[in-house]
């Protein structure tokens, strides 16, 4: 089950980061597609520390939590030709709707198919990406939620919190070093949170 679940990951954080050129690919920027990202080709995506080591450990370790990312694709908004306030948000958002989506697909096939087997593997779909729509939802730079929330703030915290923002991009390892606090003060409280969600989703 742990390649499985594996597998499903990876799986999900391409479709994951497609999604996100994908929809700057329809908003006018093109980078994405010419930087032949929009296809599901793992190699072009896969990240040796975000897409096999960090999964890796995070599946083995006994308690463990959800971690792992692939290759950024690449987007440009100022070649967005539509939705220009909004455009990056919606850039960032398609990656989480995108997860939460699949975990209603597996879901769904969880309650088509009676098998037991493929019920277990529909359910491991569910919380992968489950736990990687909440996960990228946090608002600390450079996951998709500080691009979502700084869209949705009133002028005057958004003009400050995207200043903060701005600098924080040019650190990520001190945003994904927070993130990784945070996951580990209360990941145990999201495992159960996220579990509870799949299992309603499931009927399991």
């Amino acid at each position: 089950m742990q390649l499985i679940f594996f597998i499903l990951l990876i799986f999900s954080i391409i479709l994951h980061e497609v999604a996100h050129g994908w929809i700057a690919d329809k908003l006018g920027d093109p980078t994405a597609r010419y930087a032949g990202r929009l296809t599901l080709n793992p190699l072009v995506h896969i990240d040796m520390l975000g897409s096999i080591i960090l999964p890796l450990i995070s599946i083995l370790s006994p308690g463990g939590f959800l971690f792992g990312w692939a290759k950024p694709v690449p987007y440009n908004p100022f070649n967005f030709v539509r939705m220009k306030t909004w455009g990056e948000a919606f850039v960032a958002a398609a990656g989480p709707a995108t997860n939460f989506a699949l975990a209603l697909m597996f879901a769904g096939l969880t309650r088509a198919w009676g098998d037991p087997l493929f019920a277990s593997i529909c359910f491991i779909g569910v919380l992968a990406n489950l736990w990687l729509g909440f996960l990228n939802l946090i608002p600390i730079p450079p996951l998709d939620g500080s691009k979502v929330l700084g869209a949705i703030l009133p002028n005057p915290l958004s003009r400050t919190y995207e200043e903060w923002r701005m600098r924080m991009e040019y650190n990520p390892f001190l945003g994904f070093g927070i993130v990784i606090v945070i996951v580990l003060l209360f990941g145990s409280v999201a495992s159960s949170f996220i579990y509870t969600i799949a299992s309603v989703l499931t009927g399991l």
